[in-house]
């Protein structure tokens, strides 16, 4: 292992990171551009801000699942995180390119279980912090789901006497709120999933080759430099800022028709969700808990509000991004021993 590579590798991750914000900026801005309250070229600074506002907000709970709680530390080397970063990298192109808001997060997790079981096999995995998140990828939408359509009815009955002019004229202010929260839910839980990879690359640099590296890149179990973790909230704030706008036309419209009151219950029950997970550590998909929160907003009007096909079409690429990045981290790791 080589500085060069080690520099390659965080670059690599810096990379994924950019890449998620600009891949899930539609999950902090479609409904808020959907309803008309912003421009879409407002609301991605406005997201932008903060994304990167959340590093002073959030602990490093989440970083440290990633790093310390998905696979087997002492199996870490530059093959294994170049086959996770590969594998997520190109599922998230790959969902991009359709419009399908599929998940940054387990295309990540779904790298580091294909590349680590190359390395290791099954024994590489470390199958509790594993298992929280897998199970996540049901209790995040479902979740997402009920706040959306228990806001939303309570907002009915609360509003039930004012006007519709004026409840919409009220939610276009508060929606601004609600996407700030949002926002700030969503990077305090994505950035540190690439702060948790470049951390678990440190560590077993440290602990292997100390000498390789200068002394504020040594990382340890109990110590993640802060370098790291700023650089990680500036790039998917950057990345936010260039947004998704394929994505945010399928999350904004095609899954139901928004107004301001709906998008503020979506974001709000969205943003509870995250600041849930985060505090518990575990690394949600942010595509998961947007798309409960709104096809739940929608079914409290009516069944037929929600279209379920767009909504089926989600779901199988919530299903396929775990063994579709594995299966290309794999290829990576394979790869990785050629190249790298």
């Amino acid at each position: 292992m080589t500085l060069s590579v080690i520099v390659f590798l965080i670059a690599l991750a810096l990379a994924f990171d950019f890449i998620n914000g600009f891949h899930d900026a539609a999950n902090s801005i479609a409904t808020v551009v959907s309803t008309g309250v912003l421009k879409p070229q407002i609301a991605v600074f406005f997201a932008a801000g903060f994304n990167f506002l959340a590093y002073f907000l959030f602990p490093l709970k989440v970083a440290a699942t990633i790093g310390k709680g998905t696979i087997d530390p002492a199996l870490i080397d530059y093959y294994v995180i170049f086959g996770a970063l590969a594998g997520a990298i190109a599922w998230n192109l790959i969902t991009w390119y359709s419009g399908l808001p599929s998940s940054s997060s387990h295309a990540l997790i779904g790298g580091l279980v294909g590349a680590g079981l190359c390395k290791g096999g099954t024994s590489a995995l470390i199958w509790p912090g594993l298992l929280k998140t897998v199970a996540f990828i049901v209790i995040s939408p479902l979740l997402g789901f009920v706040l959306g359509s228990l806001l939303m009815l309570a907002v009915s009955w609360i509003f039930f006497r004012v006007s519709p002019r004026r409840v919409d004229t009220v939610f276009r202010r508060l929606q601004l709120l609600s996407t700030s929260l949002y926002s700030l839910g969503h990077g305090g839980n994505d950035a540190q999933k690439t702060a948790g990879i470049i951390w678990m690359l440190l560590i077993a640099t440290t602990a292997a080759h100390p000498e390789l590296l200068p002394h504020w890149m040594h990382a340890h179990a109990d110590h993640l430099p802060g370098w790291i973790v700023a650089a990680c909230y500036v790039t998917i704030g950057a990345g936010t800022m260039f947004g998704g706008w394929r994505i945010v036309k399928t999350m904004g419209q095609k899954i139901t028709k928004l107004k301001p009151v709906g998008g503020f219950c979506a974001e709000t029950g969205g943003a509870m969700t995250l600041f849930f997970a985060s505090a518990l550590g575990v690394p949600v998909s942010t595509t998961h808990t947007i798309t409960g929160a709104i096809m739940g907003v929608g079914a409290t009007r009516k069944v037929s509000a929600v279209r379920w096909g767009v909504a089926g079409s989600i779901v199988w690429a919530w299903v396929l991004t775990i063994p579709a990045s594995a299966l290309i981290a794999a290829l990576a790791w394979w790869a990785g021993q050629l190249v790298l």
